[in-house]
C-alpha cells in the first residue's frame, strides 16, 4: 500500500513502570496469558504467541505506573537516522541517538519525543522468536491509544516525523496507520497526555470473549464491552488491570489499502444509546474513564 509508513513497519511493544513487579508478573502471565521472555533484576519482558520478542516491558519503580515509551519496528536501519532528522524538523527531540540496545530483544534503536513529551522508540534488527500455537494467548499488540491535548498537532507530528497516515477521524479520536492494520496508534482527544490503553490482538472473537470470562473470574470486570468498534471494525473487551493500566482484548482488526476513504466525525455517529456497532454494550464505565487518564509518560 502506497500510504504505509516508509519508516515504521509495525507497533512492537510498550514499556511501563510498575510498583510491584511480582504482582504484575502474576497478573500478566496467569490471567492475561502472556509469557515471560526475559527478566533482569528490575525488569520483566513479556511475549505473546507471535514472533515479537516481547509486547510489554515492565520496569520496577515506586509510585504510580508510568509509560516509558512506545516501541515501533523500523523498516530499515537507515530509517532510524531519518526518523531522528524528521523528528527535529517536526518540533520534537531526539532523546537517544541511533545505537545498539543492551536490553533483552536487542537491535539498534533511536528514542524520540514529540513536542508534548510522548516517547517513541524505533528499533531495527531486534530478536524474533518462534510463534506459539495458543488459542487464548494474545498474538501481538494491535494498537496503543495515547491521549492528546492537541490532537491535530500530534497527528501532524506523527505524519511528518514517522510517516504515519490518518485512517479515520471521529469526534474524540484520530486513528493513525503505518501498515495495513486500520490503526497502530490512535490519539484520544482529551485534556491530558496519558496512556489511554494498550490493545492486544487475540486469535479470534471467541478468544476475546473467553478472555472476558477469565478476567471476570479473576476479579477484573469488563469495563466496556463486549462490542464492535466503528473505525477499525474490531471486536473488543476493555479492562482496568493492576496499577490502573487499561488493557483491551481485540480481534478482527480491519485491513485496509489505498482504496480506503478516510472518515470524518460525521461518518461515525451512533443512534442514541449506542456506543458501538452491535448496540449491546453499556457505555465505558466511570472506572475505565478515570484509569484512561492515570498512566502518564515518565519525565
Amino acid at each position: 500500500m502506497t500510504h504505509a509508513s516508509s519508516l515504521v513497519g509495525a507497533l512492537r511493544s510498550v514499556a511501563l513502570t510498575v510498583p510491584d513487579l511480582e504482582l504484575a508478573e502474576a497478573f500478566f502471565t496467569n490471567t492475561w496469558h502472556l509469557q515471560v521472555a526475559a527478566r533482569t533484576p528490575d525488569a520483566l519482558y513479556l511475549r505473546g504467541a507471535g514472533t515479537d520478542h516481547h509486547l510489554l516491558a515492565l520496569h520496577q519503580a515506586p509510585g504510580a505506573a508510568q509509560i516509558l515509551h512506545v516501541t515501533l519496528r523500523a523498516r530499515s536501519l537507515e530509517a532510524l537516522a531519518m526518523a531522528a532528522q524528521k523528528t527535529e524538523t517536526a518540533g520534537g527531540r531526539v532523546l537517544a541517538a541511533p545505537a545498539a540496545l543492551t536490553e533483552p530483544g536487542g537491535g539498534q534503536a533511536v528514542t524520540l519525543a514529540d513536542p508534548d513529551g510522548r516517547v517513541f522508540r524505533l528499533v531495527h534488527g531486534d530478536e524474533q522468536v518462534n510463534a506459539i500455537d495458543a488459542p487464548d494467548m494474545p498474538v501481538r499488540l494491535a494498537h496503543v491509544v495515547l491521549n492528546s491535548s492537541h490532537v491535530e498537532d500530534t497527528r501532524q507530528f506523527m505524519e511528518k516525523a514517522l510517516d504515519f497516515s490518518l485512517s479515520d477521524r471521529t469526534r474524540i479520536m484520530a486513528f493513525m496507520r503505518c501498515n495495513s492494520d486500520h490503526h497502530s496508534v490512535a490519539l484520544g482527544d482529551t485534556d491530558n497526555n496519558a496512556l489511554n490503553h494498550i490493545a492486544f490482538l487475540m486469535p479470534d472473537l471467541d478468544a476475546v470473549m473467553r478472555g472476558g470470562g477469565r478476567m471476570k473470574d479473576a476479579g477484573y470486570p469488563i469495563e466496556w464491552g463486549p462490542g464492535r468498534h466503528g473505525p477499525g471494525d474490531n471486536a473488543f473487551n476493555y479492562f482496568v488491570g493492576p496499577f490502573d493500566i487499561v488493557i483491551e482484548y481485540t480481534a478482527e482488526v480491519e485491513q485496509i489499502d489505498d482504496s480506503y476513504q478516510t472518515g470524518q466525525p460525521t461518518d461515525w455517529t451512533w443512534p442514541t444509546g449506542r456506543v458501538d456497532q452491535w448496540g449491546i454494550s453499556q457505555p465505558p464505565s466511570a472506572r475505565l474513564k478515570e484509569a484512561q487518564r492515570a498512566v502518564l509518560f515518565a519525565r
